[in-house]
């Protein structure tokens, strides 16, 4: 599975910004995908996750609330819809899929800078 995350960008907080993830190689129903990020100096993090059919969806409890993970299997897309943003929500986005029931994610897309102004 190769992933190309997109939609990363500079944004004062309060505001909103939406990534995507595109999908090709695979049956993209077959994969959970989720989002993590990496902050400058820090570990990366876990941020949401969505089941294959997009029925089950698991956020970190600090963007509980402010960010919506979904997808559109028909065009093998993954979208993390961000609003009232932070300062601290500044980071490298990434995009990754993990199949079937896995809980371990096997492909990894590049990342998408994400900047929050305060």
């Amino acid at each position: 599975v190769q992933l190309q995350a997109s939609g990363g960008g500079l944004v004062q907080a309060g505001g909103s910004l939406r990534l995507s993830c595109a999908a090709s190689g695979r049956t993209f129903s077959n994969y959970g995908m989720g989002w993590f990020r990496q902050a400058p100096g820090k570990e990366r993090e876990f941020v949401a996750d969505i089941s294959g059919s997009g029925g089950g969806t698991y956020y970190r409890d600090s963007v509980k609330g402010r960010f919506t993970i979904s997808r559109d299997n028909t065009k093998n897309t993954v979208y993390l819809q961000m609003s009232s943003l932070k300062p601290e929500d500044t980071a490298v986005y990434y995009c990754a899929a993990r199949s079937g029931g896995n809980v371990k994610y096997d492909y990894w897309g590049q990342g998408t800078q994400v900047t929050v102004s305060s």
